[in-house]
């Protein structure tokens, strides 16, 4: 992690992310992290969820359905 930073995350009972190779499989915490330096969205949390995590297509998918 950054800067040695680590985090238990034993709060976790499911996953929702397919890539179960990804070494943050299970470590929510470490995931957010990753995402967040990478200003990309985990699967768990993104609308819709077509390969692109960037934050500019999930405000994308966010406005078309609160525009509907």
């Amino acid at each position: 992690m950054k800067d040695g930073f680590s985090m238990s995350c034993q709060n976790v009972i499911e996953c929702a992310c397919p890539k179960t190779e990804c070494e943050n499989n299970r470590k929510c915490c470490a995931c957010v992290i990753k995402h967040r330096e990478t200003d990309s969205v985990p699967f768990c949390l993104f609308l819709d969820n077509d390969g692109d995590k960037s934050m500019a297509n999930l405000y994308q998918k966010l406005k078309e359905r609160f525009e509907k």
